[in-house]
């Protein structure tokens, strides 16, 4: 038994304004997205945005047990960066070094937190390339040096469902 209103026979409605979030970035179908050829090989960091970086990490080293294994200053990003490995990837304890930095706006407008996500890639031009191509938008179109000298970029969050995704290559 059927509850509810019934479908009609033969009407279909038209893909409008509501319904475009179905399809692919650029409102492509499915049939004609690319070729993926970029490898993600793992996750390699999640980023944590913190007001005071002691404090935060205090907790994970000695509420959680993990280890810290240094921080750096990369001043190009105005941020304070910690580091607590995690298998194969590591947790990074991001500390604004402005009050007009990435990571304090960040904290300013969505508090304290998972900052970004970083997946590791084998080729990072060529994965940049290949979602130019696509259409994706990208925050870095060319690679810049990040945390422990690992090669970087970032998709624009309104791409990757809100999410700050970092590609890496160390």
């Amino acid at each position: 038994m059927m509850l509810g209103r019934k479908k009609k026979e033969g009407r279909r409605r038209p893909i409008g304004r509501r319904h475009r979030a179905f399809l692919p970035p650029g409102g492509r179908d499915r049939g004609q997205m690319k070729e993926t050829v970029m490898k993600v090989l793992h996750i390699d960091h999640i980023g944590i945005a913190a007001k005071e970086m002691d404090s935060t990490l205090r907790f994970f080293t000695e509420r959680l047990g993990m280890k810290a294994t240094g921080s750096e200053t990369i001043e190009e990003q105005a941020v304070r960066v910690a580091f607590l490995p995690l298998g194969e990837g590591e947790l990074e304890i991001l500390e604004s070094t402005k009050p007009d930095g990435p990571v304090a706006k960040f904290i300013e407008s969505r508090g304290e937190g998972i900052q970004h996500i970083a997946l590791r890639v084998d080729d990072l031009e060529a994965a940049l390339e290949e979602l130019k191509q696509k259409g994706v938008r990208l925050i870095d179109e060319k690679p810049r040096i990040g945390a422990g000298g690992a090669r970087i970029a970032f998709i624009h969050p309104k791409e990757t469902h809100g999410v700050l995704l970092e590609l890496c290559e160390r």
